[in-house]
Order: C-alpha cells, then structure tokens, then sequence
C-alpha cells in the first residue's frame, strides 16, 4: 500500500552504489580523510604531500576496487534490511583490505608497513562514518521529497486550469455528450495522478499517455491555437522516470506559450534515448517581452529538485531562450524495470 503524505517514516536503505553522485562522495571524502591523516602523521607540513603519497598507496587501490564491489552488489544490497546489508559491507570492506595488505602492501610500503589491525581498525571507522554519513543524508532529503511532492502539487493544481476545463466541458455537454464524458475521464486521471504519492519511479509511457490526455484538455479550449509535435519514434517505452515530470513543463508551454498568443503556437515534445540516458526536449513559441512568464522558475526549481532527489548528479535539466523559442531539455538515466534502481 503506498505512503500516504503524512507517512514519512524512513526505513533505512543503503545508498545506490551505482550512482555517480555517490561515487563522487565517496571518492571525495575519502581522500579528505587521507589526506587529514597524512598531515597528523606529519612531523610539519612539508613532509604532508609524500606522506599522503604514502598512505594512497593502500587507500587509492582500496577505494577503487571497493566501488566497483559495492557497485556491482548494490541491487541485491538494497533488497535485504538495512543493518544485514551495513554489515555485509562492513565484512566486505575488512576482506578487501586484508587482501590487499598480502596481495600488494608489503610491495607498495614496505618496512613502514603497519600492522593488520591497524587497517583493519580504520577501513571500519571510514566504513561506518560513510554509511552514517549517507544515512542521516537520506533521512534529511526524506522530509525534503515529500516536501517537494507539495510544491509541485501548489504549483500543478492552478485555479485556472481547473475553472477553464470545467467550463469547456460543460459547453459540449448538450452538443458532444460522449465528448465531455471522455474528457470527464481524462480530467480524473491527471487529478488521480497529481494527488497520488508520487515518490516512486513511474512508467515513461504512462507519463506520456498523461501529457497526451491534459493537452487534450487543453485542445478542447484552445482549438487550432494550440498545436502539438510528438516525436517519439526513438522513445523507448520501458523507460522509468520520476512522475510529473513532463506534464508540468507542458502545462507551463501552454500558459506561458501559447495562451499570450492570438496566432496559433505548436509545442514539439521529443523523446529519445542515446548510450545509457533518456533525453526529453520541450520547445514552445516565446516572448521575451511578454509578462506571461512570471512563475515559471519555481516550475523548473521544483522539477530540478525531483531529479536530484531521484537521480543526484546524472540528472540535469537546462533551458535555452531564443528571440522566438523557448526549449527546455532533460537528461536523466537511462532506467528499466529490471535495473531495480
């Protein structure tokens, strides 16, 4: 049964080891760590850059072979409890160490060589100062998706959009019955979707059937002043991404793009996926002049945020304005069903 809004207990889950922000912050605070023990150890700070040298010796092939470990386990490690999955990185990381100081540390240090116990104690204090380090980073960004889930449904749900469906459906209710019924129907599927819990991946395929069935409804009172694009030859349908997250920047091309405009406008929405990422652009007609696009930066802030929170640094969304075009494009990865991510 999903969460309601007030439900926001954490359960605890080990990070995504696959993912490049992780990665980054492993490899950043570690080698922080490194080299704030080599200046300790250090008699003065001239001698602190050979003593860094000197402990990356053991630290750096240590590190790198931990995160390709970690990355290959990390689906099944993120299906188990949290604490049996803590602890089975904890051992991995002591059975790696030891591996390493038979294998290669005698070679790369030498005489100077510490003793086992001494690896062993700090590979476990770096261990569970990281995992508690991404712990309490999950349990502050837990607050933060829910709140997020907020901002996008105060931004979604305007009043305008509302009143306006309404009133164009009940103008075709004598002459188009079947009409308004279907649009009835679509009106209570985006409203099912933007007050559903929305913290969980969602098919790309249902996202696209929802950005089909609002500008439907858009189409209905706009007419031949809105025109629409899709292509997505090249979208692949097993794709997941964060829900909501490109009906928003259509809901903002039709009010900030096409409603100023007397002429007719076309929005394209384009899909595709290249190597391991998911592309979707979205152009719509602008007016740099026009006043019609107070509002729009809170929109985007809020998508940026979600893709963050789901994806961290392989996400990305930009913006490019022209004298008569607005386009905004979103690169995130390239997930499946069966990734498990």
């Amino acid at each position: 049964m999903a969460r309601s809004i007030n439900q926001n207990a954490y359960a605890g889950a080990l990070p995504n080891f696959r993912n490049l922000g992780i990665m980054l912050r492993v490899l950043i605070i570690v080698n922080v760590a490194a080299a704030a023990a080599a200046i300790i150890k250090s008699p003065d700070l001239l001698a602190a850059p050979r003593q860094f040298i000197e402990t990356s010796a053991l630290v750096e092939p240590l590190l790198i072979l931990s995160l390709l470990v970690l990355a290959a386990l990390s689906n099944a490690l993120r299906r188990i409890p949290y604490w049996v999955a803590a602890t089975v990185v904890l051992a991995l990381e002591l059975a790696l160490v030891t591996a390493l100081y038979y294998l290669a540390g005698r070679i790369l240090l030498g005489d100077e060589l510490s003793q086992l116990e001494r690896y062993w104690a700090l590979v476990a204090l770096t261990t569970v100062a990281l995992l508690a380090y991404f712990d309490l980073r999950q349990r502050a960004l837990s607050p933060a998706l829910t709140e997020a889930r907020l901002q996008a449904l105060q931004a979604r749900i305007r009043p305008h959009f509302l009143f306006n469906s309404i009133n164009a459906v009940l103008s075709l209710v004598r002459k188009e019955p079947q009409r308004a019924e279907a649009t009835l129907e679509d009106m209570a599927d985006l409203f099912r979707v933007l007050m559903a819990d929305n913290r969980e991946l969602t098919s790309l395929a249902r996202e696209i059937e929802l950005c089909r069935q609002y500008l439907g409804i858009e189409q209905l009172r706009l007419g031949e002043r809105l025109r629409v694009d899709w292509q997505l030859a090249a979208m692949p349908r097993d794709a997941l991404v964060p829900p909501l997250v490109l009906q928003p920047l259509l809901e903002n091309a039709v009010y900030h793009g096409i409603e100023p405009r007397s002429e007719p406008g076309t929005i394209s929405i384009q899909v595709f996926a290249a190597r391991d990422e998911l592309h979707a652009v979205l152009r719509n007609p602008y007016r740099q002049a026009s006043d019609h696009h107070a509002g729009n930066r809170m929109a985007l802030a809020n998508i940026r945020e979600r893709l963050a929170l789901h994806f961290d640094a392989e996400a990305r969304l930009t913006v490019q304005a022209s004298e008569d075009a607005y386009e905004v494009r979103i690169v995130m990865p390239y997930v499946k069903e069966r990734d498990g991510r």
